[in-house]
């Protein structure tokens, strides 16, 4: 009977743990972004200081457990034919998943758009944390998406090779 009993303590332990521990990934961490009119910017082509862009309708999550929990969405009047002219491509962006309940983000939309190339990828910030890039998708019909990509640094800073000479120090 004690056997029965310790199998199903452990087996309600890990129950309660399992949940204990998807509350705080989906859930817990994350904050709402308020907008505070500067969330949306791009870096120009001749590599200046990011820009703001006209936008609305903003809607942002954020985490301090990671540096690459950032996700927004937006509505702008500007096109992708004219941000091409303005500002710099970000090439290999892909997006990231979000919590379900943020129902603006869905990352394999936004994949999709971005593969077909009905969203254009541009980079709003490069380290802005380092070894993370911010990068901002905007589609044909005016929808935007930011989110944050791990750039070339940041993968050899995490995973221990040696940064080499393109790398920024860090500070």
């Amino acid at each position: 009977m004690s056997g029965k009993i310790l199998g199903i303590a452990i087996i309600v332990t890990a129950l309660l743990f399992g949940a204990g521990v998807y509350y705080f990934q989906v859930f817990h961490y994350y904050e709402r972004v308020e907008d505070d009119a500067g969330q949306v910017f791009l870096t120009p082509l001749d590599g200046g200081a990011p820009e703001h862009i006209p936008y609305g309708d903003f809607e942002g999550i954020d985490a301090t457990s990671s540096p690459i929990r950032f996700r927004g969405c937006f509505t702008t009047p500007e096109r992708p034919q004219a941000l091409d002219a303005r500002f710099e491509h970000y090439d290999g962006a892909e997006p990231r998943n979000a919590p379900f309940w943020f129902d603006c983000f869905d990352a394999e939309a936004i994949g999709t758009l971005v593969e077909t190339g009905e969203a254009h990828v541009y980079t709003a910030q490069r380290n802005i944390e380092y070894g993370i890039d911010r990068v901002v998708a905007v589609t044909e019909d005016g929808r935007g998406y930011i989110w944050e990509e791990i750039n070339d640094c940041g993968d050899k800073a995490y995973d221990g090779t040696p940064l080499g000479e393109d790398c920024p120090p860090r500070e």
